[in-house]
């Protein structure tokens, strides 16, 4: 165990800090002086009225999420603009992100939902299967399903949260 006192000096016979480099960065990790500033709280301002809350499904599969909002966001901008890049583009995420996420769906089901095309005159692609189109369509009725069941307790829920 390392004590420190005295504005970052360390006692430990093993660790001595003997360069004022290495003892003013110490000091600047430690923890900011008290101050008599009143403390925030968590208390939800009435100025605002609360934001509009849904239900979020998320399927899994083992340890996988197999489907979830985010993949169904993402399998609709495949579909629109026929491609991985272009979709990871548009949603805001790295392609990588991207390309990992229609790995986990076409790991989950029993065939590829998203097919890649290869490259050519117009340079390859990415297709939402027939299988992607029905688990898409199923996991959005599921979704408006859910929404509907709770709509009214998540309306009387959503006036417990807090507003920022």
């Amino acid at each position: 165990m390392t004590l420190l006192h005295n504005g970052g000096t360390d006692m430990s016979a093993s660790n001595k800090i003997k360069s004022p480099v290495k003892a003013k960065a110490l000091a600047k990790t430690k923890a900011p002086a008290k101050t008599n500033a009143p403390a925030k709280t968590n208390a939800p301002s009435k100025a605002k009225a609360p934001a509009s809350s849904k239900p979020q499904i998320r399927i899994m599969f083992r340890k996988a999420i197999a489907m979830g909002p985010g993949k169904a966001d993402l399998l609709q901008a495949i579909d629109s603009s026929g491609s991985i890049s272009a979709a990871a583009r548009a949603l805001g995420m790295s392609y990588r992100r991207a390309w990992l996420l229609v790995d986990t769906m076409n790991q989950s089901f029993k065939s590829p939902v998203v097919e890649t095309l290869t490259g050519g005159q117009q340079g390859g692609g990415a297709r939402i299967t027939d299988l992607g189109q029905e688990i898409l369509r199923r996991y959005l009725a599921m979704e408006s399903k859910a929404a509907a069941s709770v709509r009214k307790e998540l309306a009387e829920f959503s006036r417990l949260m807090a507003t920022r």
